[in-house]
């Protein structure tokens, strides 16, 4: 079986724009979660989130020229992500055997929500409304970014709720492993938007101050948005391009435990199938687990159910644990790239990121995550759960490259 290699990563989270502003702010363990300037919510001022901290018009700018990519909010966040991941691989992206798999949730709902009353008006004849509705497919950004990038020759679209980029590895993965495809850049972007807000709200999933991963006292997530992708490339590939690995992607599994559609089984069944499909992929035992970048959310039943998993699958042998939503907010679709490029980061400089905000251990576990960064640790292999509505439980495991 081909060994698939992390040669390029992007990112852009609430914490900055760009691996560098984003590897920084975990460093110095800066949130970005506060309340929302630019979402048009009347909720804004009351739940957190963790908002991108420029307008559409900004980071356009950032961007330069978008050409003939439609210019909505989650494209140009996607545009810049991806375009930092495959910098170095432009030639070989434009080559045959490369592929572009990308992930959303709610495509570009974000923009429609603001005219969404003329959209739907069937007196409204504006030409220029009109076509604004299909932007909401989550193809369609894939289809723009695909043009705009001459990534044509192999695409596809992933939405499965806050598990959607880490398939959308798995199966890019899959993809070089079985010798379809040579490379392929993965990952995934979502918008704060008016839906996911009320809709999560409603769930009661939303905490009122900034979240608590793992404390016996959080009381659900912090909402946010972002973009992120990953070059994959296998080795044929890597003799072409030149590039320089950053790490092995050295193992995967999804797994859908249709327990309900919003709440993982009780006893994490699906996160610890996942984690377990990871390691068994990858040829590993749990021993070998440096750290966990965890799903971690910090809603009641979640982090408990995944705590249940890893007791489940690591004994009382549990690696260092973390999760680093509580820098990002939950970035449904792009959550499970951005902590992979997070992984990526803590196997390149060895070191981990904490969670923010802890204090108190869960009852039901006493399970202590993370909470002061650690450098100059040896850091081998790392396990990247994203787990999601309707059953989703995805694991990526990324080992070193030496």
């Amino acid at each position: 079986m081909r060994t698939v290699y992390v040669t390029g990563v992007g990112i852009v989270s609430a914490i900055g724009i760009g691996v560098a502003a984003n590897w920084s702010a975990l460093n110095a363990m800066t949130t970005g979660i506060s309340y929302s300037k630019h979402l048009n919510s009347v909720l804004k001022n009351m739940l957190p989130a963790a908002e991108v901290a420029a307008t559409t018009a900004e980071l356009a700018g950032i961007y330069g020229d978008t050409g003939n990519l439609f210019p909505n909010r989650v494209n140009i966040m996607a545009a810049i992500a991806l375009r930092e991941a495959i910098k170095n691989n432009l030639v070989a992206a434009t080559a045959g055997q490369f592929g572009f798999i990308n992930a959303s949730s709610v495509g570009g709902m974000g923009d429609v929500e603001d005219i969404y009353d003329a959209l739907v008006d069937p007196d409204n004849h504006d030409e220029k409304i009109i076509p604004l509705g299909e932007t909401m497919d989550c193809g369609f950004g894939t289809q723009e970014l695909a043009r705009h990038f001459n990534l044509t020759n192999f695409i596809g679209t992933i939405s499965t709720a806050c598990s959607s980029s880490a398939n959308a590895l798995i199966f890019g993965a899959r993809l070089i492993r079985n010798g379809l495809l040579e490379g392929v850049v993965c990952g995934g972007a979502d918008t704060l938007t008016r839906f996911t807000l009320n809709g999560f709200n409603s769930l009661k999933n939303i905490d009122k101050n900034h979240c608590r991963p793992f404390d016996a006292n959080r009381n659900g997530l912090n909402l946010g948005e972002g973009a992120a992708y990953l070059v994959l490339e296998s080795d044929e590939m890597l003799q072409k391009t030149g590039s320089k690995p950053l790490a092995i992607f050295s193992g995967c599994c999804n797994y859908n435990e249709a327990f309900h559609p919003t709440a993982p089984s009780p006893e994490g069944e699906g996160a610890y199938q996942a984690m377990k499909g990871a390691l068994d992929l990858a040829g590993l035992s749990p021993e070998d687990i440096s750290y966990i970048n965890a799903h971690g959310t910090a809603t009641l039943n979640n982090d408990l159910a995944e705590a249940f998993a890893f007791h489940r699958l690591f004994g009382d042998q549990l690696p260092v644990f973390s999760s680093t939503k509580c820098y990002t907010g939950h970035t449904l679709a792009a959550a499970g790239a951005i902590e992979a490029v997070f992984s990526v980061l803590s196997l390149k400089h060895q070191e981990l990121y904490p969670v923010l905000n802890f204090d108190t251990p869960m009852p039901e576990l006493n399970l202590v995550p993370l909470t002061t960064v650690e450098r100059n640790i040896p850091v081998k292999h790392i396990l990247s759960n994203s787990f999601g509505f309707g059953g989703n439980n995805a694991s990526l495991l990324f080992s070193r490259y030496d």
